[in-house]
């Protein structure tokens, strides 16, 4: 009997470490996966403020969809979203220098709004309508309605201010849907263009409330 025991393992002799550590192990397993879900698959934000209504409403809570960046990535290439897709990216500066670096002052700040236009594209706000010119558009287009898809929620009618830019190379034009006013904060009034880089991803799902639960 002293034998076997002594050939025993140290875990073997030790149950309690053994069990311990196995613990240990499970937690660092599931922060670890986390963390691997959270940076490459998808991710979840509660929205806050009114910029995006009635599409999207405070508190709402969504979950981003990292794959498709994460995958652009990999092939060596930026992400560019669908226009018209709902993007969730880093806050900046309104310095309008192009740069991926976080900020100082505002960390871990992200800004969800509407994709409108691309690099080349010029964008016009003029007496109330958004317009985007582009080459299979010389005499423009407004994209307000196709967004709507038939729903009532969207881009509201309207819109303030009066812009004419051209989206600089890697940059991507874009609003929120409550565009009346100050009510969004973005490309039109402050924000910038966004450099691609920022994207975190496209909106996938709203998952709550519940009864207002549907894929994007």
């Amino acid at each position: 009997m002293i034998e076997k025991y002594d050939k025993a393992t140290f875990l073997q002799k030790h149950p309690l470490f053994k069990d311990l550590l196995s613990l240990v192990l499970f937690i660092g397993a599931v922060a670890l996966g986390t963390f691997l879900l959270n940076t490459f698959v998808f991710r979840s934000y509660n929205v806050v403020g009114i910029s995006m209504e009635n599409t999207l409403l405070g508190d709402d809570r969504m979950i981003v969809n990292r794959l498709v960046v994460s995958w652009s990535h990999f092939l060596g290439k930026e992400y560019v979203p669908e226009r018209g897709q709902i993007i969730v990216f880093a806050n900046g500066s309104s310095s309008g220098e192009m740069t991926c670096a976080a900020p100082s002052g505002i960390k871990d700040q992200y800004i969800i709004k509407r994709v409108i236009a691309f690099p080349g594209e010029r964008v016009q706000v003029k007496d109330g309508v958004l317009t985007v010119f582009n080459e299979e558009n010389p005499d423009g287009i407004v994209y307000d309605a196709q967004w709507r898809n038939g729903l009532e929620e969207g881009p509201k009618e309207y819109t303030s201010g009066e812009v004419d830019i051209v989206v600089p190379e890697g940059e991507i034009f874009v609003s929120g849907d409550n565009r009346e006013g100050t009510n969004s904060y973005d490309s039109r009034n402050g924000l910038g263009t966004i450099p691609l880089c920022r994207i975190a991803g496209p909106v996938a799902v709203r998952l709550f409330p519940l009864n207002r639960f549907r894929f994007f």
